[in-house]
């Protein structure tokens, strides 16, 4: 498929090269920012910024899709040599002018206080020194994707990924998920020494980008590129420590558990996603226009609106979910910012994990939609703590409509599985998040230590030897100890990980209040959704029914919580 060429453009535009581009900012730059112009010229500014930044999905989305495509590689690297330095050039002198004439974040009015305080927080955090860095760090993350895109096994004479192999990890044959497992691993170990330096290359050209802009570390520059206002890096080793003394140990008790129903003296790696139940792994459908029917089917019990966002998606073929050869890792939303439409990638393969990883990537749609009518593009620019609460909210909303009887995917008893599968991985994925986020705050702050991969490996395991006991990984000390490879967020975006747990808690809130009344907590829901980045952090959690807080009391609250539904969701299923 191919999302090119871009439908109604204002004006003919080569996609391949700047110039056509450049000539766009140059009249901008040229015109009159007087009085009430000043808002014309940001709209035509921002409508440009949408050709320019759906252009940019575009190449990225493309070169997803086919890994192996010599012509989507050369498509994506002429993009992010030759196009996309010279926009953030241009960008930046656009930002300078702009702010020249509003000197405060009221300036252009409460919409756009907050996209006006993060657009000059970027623009002060710009160094031309930086384009050319940030270039090569993006080839290096198309070099991950090649990498991890082409791992394949033959399985019994059948040629599968890692995706494919992840699927049978779900498999009731023990010896089977071992053998999986251990064929996942084999790919991952024939490459760590490649992984290991592509990976101290990237943490060279951080190093370098943190010191041009004159952060002591890339840790304090990552903060402030995220436009990290609500909260820093203490709060976020304060969170570790929450979840360390609340969840950790209902983690434990879920792998405990586990072990217990399947009858093992221990718990091993392989055994961690399989149904403890005894039944065959939930196949909820087969194929990607199954997957499609039935989520629209559950859409429409959650709310017709966003259920009629989707079926846009469907018919506009914004959607790729089935897993296939040479397609990149993964799963993502990525927006066309033009044509004002999101699209959805993932690896389908016909499991429940994709049941959820759709519901997850369908939440970052709908606030893509519910946010597209506020006029400007930098308003659409929503803190990732908040866009994780709309993905991970959306998966909790939708859990009531799983059954058939909604046009959904299981039986009843089925769904409490779907859903106890679900409460489950909230409770291990937080020490998971906690392991992954602290290896960031280690790494970048340790830089000299963590050019040596084999510090690197000798953190990974502490830390979870820390935050995630229960697994027994005696004997498999190389696999553990590099499971840092296996997680694309360490390569392709630092830092970008503690908002899962932070919107996860926020979704938890929002949940809570949707087994008091459903109805109310949709309608928080969407109007939080629709307010996109015109708000901060705090305003956005609370317009959506919850709190921005992350401290023992409250993890506590919400562990009970998901404990008391595990054990009524236990009595359906017996």
């Amino acid at each position: 498929m191919s999302l090119f060429p871009i439908p109604n453009l204002p004006f003919p535009v080569d996609t391949t090269r700047w110039d056509d581009f450049q000539a766009r900012y140059d009249a901008l730059q040229n015109g009159t920012l007087e009085g009430s112009n000043l808002h014309d010229w940001l709209r035509d500014w921002s409508e440009l910024e949408r050709v320019y930044h759906e252009v940019s999905s575009i190449v990225y989305i493309e070169s997803t899709l086919d890994t192996a495509d010599p012509e989507r590689e050369k498509a994506f690297l002429n993009h992010v040599e030759n196009i996309n330095p010279k926009h953030a050039v241009t960008e930046q002198a656009m930002k300078e002018r702009l702010l020249q004439r509003a000197p405060a974040d009221d300036s252009l009015g409460d919409e756009m206080r907050i996209p006006l305080r993060n657009l000059r927080n970027q623009a002060d955090l710009f160094r031309e020194d930086n384009v050319p860095l940030f270039t090569e760090l993006a080839k290096l993350g198309n070099d991950y994707d090649k990498i991890t895109g082409g791992l394949k096994v033959d399985w019994d004479g059948e040629e599968k990924n890692l995706s494919q192999l992840n699927s049978i990890l779900v498999d009731s044959n023990r010896a089977i998920r071992e053998r999986a497992w251990k064929s996942i691993m084999d790919l991952w170990q024939s490459r760590r020494f490649d992984l290991n330096e592509l990976y101290t290359s990237m943490l060279t050209l951080r190093a370098q980008i943190a010191a041009n802009y004159g952060a002591p570390n890339f840790r304090d520059y990552a903060f402030r590129s995220y436009n990290r206002f609500d909260y820093d890096p203490d709060d976020c080793l304060r969170f570790h420590e929450a979840i360390e003394s609340a969840v950790v140990p209902a983690a434990r008790r879920v792998y405990e558990r586990k072990r217990v129903q399947l009858g093992l003296d221990r718990l091993r790696p392989w055994d961690v996603d399989v149904d403890s139940s005894g039944k065959p792994p939930l196949k909820p459908y087969t194929g990607q226009n199954e997957l499609i029917q039935k989520s629209l089917n559950i859409f429409q019990q959650v709310d017709p609106a966003l259920a009629a966002h989707f079926a846009t998606m469907a018919e506009e073929e914004l959607l790729d979910l089935d897993t296939r050869k040479g397609k990149a890792l993964g799963g993502y939303c990525s927006e066309l910012a033009w044509r004002k439409r999101p699209f959805i990638f993932m690896n389908g393969d016909g499991i429940h994990d994709d049941v959820q990883t759709m519901l997850h990537e369908a939440g970052h749609a709908f606030h893509a939609f519910e946010s597209a009518s506020l006029p400007y593009i930098w308003q659409w620019d929503v803190p990732m703590e908040f866009c994780e609460v709309a993905s991970m909210g959306m998966e909790l909303l939708s859990a009531p409509y799983l059954t058939r009887e909604f046009g959904g995917f299981y039986s009843p008893a089925d769904s409490a599985r779907a859903v106890t599968e679900h409460l489950n991985g909230i409770l291990t994925f937080l020490p998971f998040m906690a392991v992954v986020d602290s290896f960031q705050h280690w790494v970048y702050t340790h830089a000299e230590a963590a050019l040596d991969p084999a510090a690197c490996d000798e953190t990974w395991a502490a830390l979870w030897k820390r935050f995630i006991p229960g697994v027994d990984w005696s004997g498999l000390e190389p696999e553990l100890v590099t499971g840092w490879h296996r997680k694309l967020h360490i390569f392709h975006i630092p830092f970008y990980y503690v908002e899962y747990g932070m919107a996860q808690v926020g979704a938890l809130q929002v949940w809570r209040n949707a087994l008091r009344d459903q109805a109310k907590a949709v309608d928080d829901y969407r109007s939080a959704l629709k307010l996109g980045g015109t708000r901060p952090l705090p305003d956005l959690f609370a317009a959506a029914g919850a709190e921005f807080r992350f401290d023992t009391p409250m993890l506590t609250e919400l562990v009970s919580l998901v404990e008391e539904t595990l054990e009524r969701l236990d009595s359906v299923q017996q």
